[in-house]
């Protein structure tokens, strides 16, 4: 079982309860030094006023502790009673605790002065030995508290300097990761656009001055060698803009220049664009979409589309003369795709960065929490990646 954790309003109230009811139980069987003269419910009206007084102890602290003398002189004088002691302790406690910083200095010296004028009074009209006596009692109601509280509050002090200071510590070390993070992204935007983009932009170059060579001999549209100049420009001008979006992104894009994902809505052009390549190699594309696709997570289409566009990719690479089909199935929990080819063992020829691509959407899937698997049925290659609809990749 769990401890019961009281608010600060409820343990004050608890305390002023606990001392209130404590001090009339002591009064009501005789058990305190009653002084002649006096009603043996004398002491309750001091009883009763400390214990208001606990309830405010620490909003106003210094009011309590005043006026909390006065009473415990009071209560001394009509009847020493226990609980209204210990209830006077506890302002001093919750003084020095909750009060302004002077205030333990204030009390360790009005409560050593209080001390040493008793006991010089009680040795001078009694004994030595009742004023060791009087040294002790008003050393542990008038200095033990305030000693308590002040090493306390020292402590809390301490250990929230040390709190602060690991926040200050946390926060630079964030701003370095932060700092480091944003040097890389630099880096690699600057890779991008120095290596890859510019080795794009040379290829559309070309390809569109071959075309240009192609038009002044007065090549047919249809001629394959045309077909696939046009498919080189197509593909290096879209993968141009692809990578200066990314560029982009790496280096913070401003708000008028967003970097956009792509979306699976796209996937037509994708499909036209593998058409176009994969005609010359005897390659026939068609999709079917099955459930309703609704609202996606972006990562989630981010990934669906990049497996897609790899998937046919590697299609009009590696496939066999025949028809390619890709199925996209929307269900109410995961998003399957699945991409067929013709395949015959030995088709297809090894290029730079071979099973990369299958590596890399392996990889996409596997951090959506997802399924991916790839490889030969027959004479089809089936692609098929199965992602949860969450952004989180949980499944419910």
């Amino acid at each position: 079982m769990g401890r019961v954790r009281l608010s600060e309003r409820g343990q004050d109230v608890a305390i002023a309860v606990a001392g209130l009811l404590g001090g009339l139980l002591l009064i009501a069987v005789g058990a305190y030094d009653r002084r002649p003269g006096w009603s043996e419910w004398a002491p309750v009206l001091p009883l009763v006023a400390m214990a208001g007084l606990s309830l405010v102890r620490r909003r106003w602290t210094v009011w309590t502790v005043s006026v909390g003398g006065v009473l415990f002189g009071v209560a001394v004088y009509v009847g020493s009673l226990v609980p209204t002691m210990l209830l006077y302790t506890d302002l001093l406690y919750a003084a020095v605790l909750y009060g302004p910083a002077r205030m333990s200095r204030v009390l360790q010296l009005s409560g050593a002065a209080t001390t040493v004028v008793l006991t010089g009074l009680t040795w001078r009209y009694a004994s030595l030995s009742e004023a060791l006596l009087v040294a002790v009692f008003c050393g542990l109601i008038f200095l033990s508290p305030v000693w308590t509280a002040d090493l306390l509050r020292r402590h809390r002090e301490v250990a929230e300097a040390e709190r602060l200071r690991a926040e200050q510590t946390a926060l630079l070390a964030e701003m370095d990761r932060r700092g480091a993070v944003v040097a890389e992204r630099a880096r690699m935007a600057r890779e991008l656009h120095d290596v890859i983009a510019n080795h794009l932009s040379a290829i559309a170059i070309h390809a569109t001055g071959a075309q240009a060579v192609a038009r002044r001999q007065v090549r047919s549209a249809d001629e394959p060698l045309v077909e696939a100049l046009a498919v080189i420009r197509e593909n290096s001008v879209q993968g141009l803009a692809e990578m200066r979006r990314m560029i982009g992104l790496l280096r913070e894009a401003t708000p008028e220049e967003p970097y956009a994902a792509p979306r699976l809505v796209a996937v037509d052009v994708l499909l036209e664009q593998a058409a176009a390549a994969g005609r010359s190699a005897g390659l026939r594309f068609g999709a079917e979409q099955h459930g309703e696709p609704g609202e996606l997570p972006a990562p989630v289409e981010l990934a669906a589309y990049r497996i897609v566009q790899e998937s046919l990719t590697n299609a009009v690479k590696h496939a066999a003369p025949g028809p390619v089909r890709l199925c996209i199935r929307y269900g109410e929990r995961e998003l399957e795709i699945t991409v067929e080819s013709p395949y015959r063992a030995g088709e297809g020829r090894a290029v730079p960065g071979a099973k990369a691509g299958l590596v890399g959407m392996g990889e996409r899937a596997q951090l959506l929490g997802g399924e991916f698997d790839a490889g030969p049925d027959g004479q089809t290659w089936r692609v098929r990646a199965v992602l949860p609809r969450t952004a989180s990749g949980e499944r419910e």
